[in-house]
């Protein structure tokens, strides 16, 4: 099986759980808050990267993080308060993407929403209803996240790992498969 590093930014603690959930199915992983991650990721196979968002992008710490993530496998993981298909945050997986270090590649996504730390909501509750963070729309979105992440997100986020562990056997497979037939030439 892949050796996992699962690292992530959490304030909420709606990060934090998704890593534990990832971590605890990767059959090896170690687990890191970004701040104490190791710039040394060779010995890894997979790289798993979650935060939160800010600004429609990683936090400001993932940020700093990314760019010395190089040559790794990497899957991004990701907890918002926004509707988890919403632009918001479906941008912001590419906006991680283009931070990494170079010679990386981006195996899968994650995402799901996960309750605003209260500080937050509190500047947002007075937002001019023409303000995409406020209103009526905004209140109900951040009920719904208050909710999450759930057992069920959990259980996406376990499903994940399995997926990009099947990936990446079907992808060796192919591999041999394509040298034995290039071979064979």
């Amino acid at each position: 099986m892949n050796k996992w590093a699962v690292i992530y930014s959490s304030v909420t603690g709606n990060t934090k759980m998704v890593a534990e959930a990832i971590a605890g199915a990767a059959e090896k992983a170690d687990i890191f808050q970004v701040q104490e991650a190791p710039t040394d990721l060779s010995g890894y196979d997979i790289v798993a990267i979650g935060y939160w968002l800010r600004l429609g992008q990683p936090d400001p710490m993932t940020l700093k993080y990314l760019p010395k993530v190089e040559k790794s496998r990497v899957v991004f993981f990701q907890t918002h308060g926004a509707e988890v298909t919403s632009e918001h945050a479906i941008t912001s997986f590419a906006r991680a993407g283009y931070n990494l270090g170079k010679d990386c590649e981006i195996l899968g996504t994650f995402g799901c929403q996960g309750k605003i730390n209260p500080v937050l909501l509190e500047k947002r509750k007075n937002a001019p209803a023409d303000d995409p963070h406020g209103g009526t729309a905004a209140i109900e979105r951040w009920k719904k996240a208050a909710c999450h992440p759930d057992e069920a997100d959990l259980a996406a986020a376990v499903q994940m790992v399995r997926a990009m562990e099947h990936k990446l056997v079907m992808r060796e497979r192919y591999l041999a498969k394509k040298q034995k037939t290039d071979n064979s030439l």
